[in-house]
């Protein structure tokens, strides 16, 4: 265990070093994503089965989570002095809209992992998935202590 959880730690570093070229990069995103495998799988204790049915059901999940997050960051980019008041009120409703998709989705996968996995282990994954960014904020922020403001939810 104290192994797994030194490799995972060495590979936050490397995914957290700066990059020069894209293929780097995506070599990093590569060893950040093994690594957060690594680490749900031995937190949530996966059996080789369940790892089987498992892992398809989350990456799923995970794509569809990485579609909305991309969206509401698109979203947030627009400078609010440009734009009119409507647009202002689209923009908000929109984000509305896709924090209420983002929910649905967490219900809908919350049931779809329990047919997978223990309850026990469902939960378990929600609090490991909010850990593993939690460490890998703090990495990339350098200060092994602190993450940045409002960043510990």
């Amino acid at each position: 265990m104290k192994y797994l959880l030194r490799t995972l730690l060495a590979l936050l570093l490397l995914a957290a070093g700066p990059g020069t070229a894209a293929a780097q990069g995506g070599r990093r995103l590569s060893q950040l994503e093994n690594a957060k495998i690594a680490y749900l799988t031995e937190k949530i204790s996966l059996t080789q089965d369940q790892a089987q049915k498992f892992w398809p059901v989350y990456n799923e999940f995970a794509g569809k989570r990485r579609d909305l997050n991309r969206r509401m960051r698109q979203l947030r980019i627009s400078d609010t002095e440009s734009l009119s008041d409507q647009q202002i009120r689209d923009n908000l409703t929109q984000a509305l809209t896709l924090r209420q998709s983002e929910v649905n989705l967490e219900k809908e996968y919350f049931e779809r992992f329990q047919k997978v996995l223990s309850i026990r282990q469902v939960g378990k994954l929600f609090q490991a998935e909010r850990e593993f960014t939690k460490e890998v904020l703090k990495r990339v922020t350098g200060r092994p202590g602190a993450l940045p403001a409002g960043a510990d939810d």
